[in-house]
């Protein structure tokens, strides 16, 4: 996502959530009302272009709308999002209505003689492509039942073949998680089917988010509603999919790596031409297109909104501008050529002329983004005051897939800044800004005291100034938890979530009032993806264990440990000095306190899967030499991260 992408690295741990409870929130003000009426009113809701792409080469869907994990819960519900086939309620902005009711439309699809899609599954896409012995599946989803799922439905419409070949098109979750759901580990050993995928791949997917995994996950909670049920006055998607998959998240490693624009590959008889978009909308990312079919697959490249160029729940700022050239490379490569266009997310669109301006416009939104942002960043704007102004050209915004449903112009307008900027925006009152609890005592007492703040909010909140009754109430709210603020502040929010056209704001708005009435929930705790854990570079083991030392616990103290891994021939000293942990590979003439033998694999169950360590030196599967308390030491340095730390409060 992509999930970006969150749905993207976070949604590894966040994907296990679920908690499906009931949105009990304010009803929509006459404010709220007439906003949506007026967005009815401006937008061109009588172009129905989009449902014609959408609904076109159906072939059917599963029977039983429920796929179900093997421990009997819900991985997906195809009946979850049912409401949404009515006219928008008052509580949801009627553009994002209609963007949900088009991803809502789920099913087999065919997008060309050969070209199969099955939507609306899982927040992505998953391709059948026919090849000459079998299906060349192509992001096979987030989760293994329902990729699982998918197929099953393929071959129950289509009839059955084997799987001959996999593409992953860029490092997302959501786009090779359900692999094992469409694909035999040992077919893949044996070379009976070919996994491929850009360069990178493997280690962008074990890099990314794991390092803050934790804040991430906490985040994506907010973003994509996991905690909320989807519902006119709940969750509503995501802007690209409807929801992310509650299922079993798989990898197999690629066996084929794409490195190079132009690069071609025959796969079960089926000629593709790649185009590598490193930094785009994923760090390892791709397109291709099949120059016998006149199909033209953009990944996450190109969708039905705008995308992220940051995530709300985190991440390294995405290159708009490279997103930007990637897409005029497309254009000049195979925008004269596509008969068809499909993407990882959302619906394909059909002939040439549809594709060509498609592509142009999409292109331009994202070039319009990072040169205006830019520009009134050298004028001196902050960011802030960017996102305030920016607005897409008319003949842009007027395009269903310009506007934010995902990513929106203003928060991506502030990612441009930062990139280039930072977040400081070289105002010297802002050097040394104060924690959000200070700050809102402070101002607080400078407007009066609470009850005071509380009055103005209320006066903010009736004459339909939310976002200003908002800024009040966090103050107050953070300066001391005032029930009456946080009440309102809920309200508040609840208004803001219906007017927003942007999902992942809607989400965030809603999720905000949700713990604000009823404290955070937490969803049930799940484990780590096996699939990807096993994929980690030992390396990247030790530098989690970097960043939850805790330096005031450590204190002063030196210990110096070793880790061997026998089955990989790896040996690692760790420092701990100075409130650091420092991890280095092994020369054999360190010194260390003691010395931890054990299979890598046993490491990583008590990192990721709190299997304790004892029981396993008691019986000699894991060897301990030195002094045994060092370890001792070590693990109470540790912070345990926590899955519910306060956001809307502290």
């Amino acid at each position: 996502m992509g999930v970006g992408g969150m749905v993207c690295g976070a949604a590894l741990a966040a994907a296990v959530l679920w908690a499906g409870a009931a949105t009990a929130g304010e009803a929509p003000s006459a404010a709220t009302v007439r906003r949506q009426a007026e967005v009815a009113r401006e937008l061109p809701f009588e172009d129905r272009r989009d449902f014609d792409f959408a609904s076109r080469g159906y072939l059917g869907t599963l029977k039983d709308p429920v796929i179900r994990r093997a421990d009997g819960g819900a991985a997906w519900d195809l009946s979850a999002y049912d409401f949404l086939k009515g006219e928008a309620p008052p509580t949801v902005n009627p553009s994002l209505w209609r963007q949900a009711q088009l991803l809502a439309m789920s099913g087999l699809f065919e997008v060309a003689p050969g070209v199969y899609q099955v939507r609306g599954f899982d927040v992505a896409n998953i391709t059948f492509i026919r090849g000459a012995a079998g299906w060349i599946v192509v992001d096979p989803l987030t989760s293994l039942e329902t990729a699982r799922a998918a197929y099953a439905l393929v071959s129950d419409k289509l009839g059955p073949r084997p799987v001959t070949a996999v593409i992953y098109t860029h490092s997302h979750v959501d786009h090779f998680g359900g692999v094992r759901g469409v694909v035999d580990q040992k077919d893949v050993d044996a070379g009976k089917v070919a996994v491929v995928s850009p360069q990178g791949f493997l280690k962008e997917v074990v890099s990314e988010n794991v390092i803050a995994g934790p804040a991430m996950t906490r985040r994506a909670q907010y973003q994509f509603g996991h905690l909320l049920a989807p519902s006119p006055t709940g969750q509503l998607g995501s802007g690209i999919g409807l929801g992310i998959s509650k299922g079993t998240i798989t990898l197999i490693p690629p066996t084929v790596s794409i490195e190079r624009t132009g690069q071609e590959l025959t796969l079960d008889g089926v000629r593709f031409r790649f185009q590598v978009t490193p930094g785009t909308e994923a760090p390892a990312e791709m397109n291709f297109y099949l120059p016998d079919l006149h199909v033209l697959d953009m990944a996450e490249n190109a969708n039905v909104t705008m995308h992220n160029v940051l995530t709300p729940r985190g991440a390294l700022v995405r290159d708009s501008k490279a997103w930007a050239d990637y897409l005029t490379e497309s254009i000049r490569l195979f925008g004269d050529k596509s008969d068809v266009m499909m993407t990882s997310h959302g619906w394909p669109r059909f002939g040439g002329a549809a594709i060509a301006d498609f592509l142009a416009d999409h292109r331009d939104a994202y070039k319009y983004l990072h040169d205006q942002s830019v520009r009134m960043m050298n004028q001196g704007m902050t960011g802030d005051e960017i996102a305030a102004r920016i607005a897409l050209p008319k003949t842009l915004a007027r395009e269903w897939f310009d506007r934010g449903y995902y990513g929106s112009l203003s928060f991506n307008s502030r990612a441009v800044y930062q990139r280039y900027m930072g977040w400081y925006d070289a105002n010297p009152a802002h050097l040394e800004p104060r924690p959000p609890a200070d700050v809102g005592k402070r101002y607080v007492e400078a407007m009066g005291g609470a009850a005071k703040v509380l009055a103005m909010a209320q006066a903010a909140y009736d004459r339909a100034d939310y976002a200003w009754a908002a800024v009040l109430l966090d103050h107050l709210v953070m300066a001391g938890g005032d029930p009456a603020a946080k009440a309102l502040l809920a309200r508040t929010y609840d208004q803001l979530g219906y007017q927003s056209e942007n999902s992942l704001a809607r989400n965030m708005y809603l999720t905000g009032a949700a713990e604000l009435r009823d404290g955070v929930r937490r969803g049930p705790a799940g484990q780590v993806s096996a699939d990807l854990v096993r994929n980690l570079p030992s390396e990247m083991i030790f530098d989690l264990l970097s960043v939850r030392l805790d330096a005031g616990r450590a204190g002063d103290a030196r210990l110096s440990l070793g880790f061997v891994f026998p089955e990989r021939g790896e040996r690692f000293v760790v420092q701990v000095r100075n409130g650091v942990l420092v991890p280095q590979a092994a020369t054999g003439s360190e010194r260390t306190d003691a010395v931890l033998t054990a299979p890598r694999a046993v490491l990583l169950d008590a990192l990721f899967n709190h299997v304790p360590l004892q029981a396993k030196i008691a019986s000699g599967d894991v060897k301990l030499e030195g002094d045994a308390s060092a370890f001792a030491r070590l693990a109470g340095w540790f912070d345990a991260a926590p899955a519910d730390f306060p956001i809307v409060t502290r």
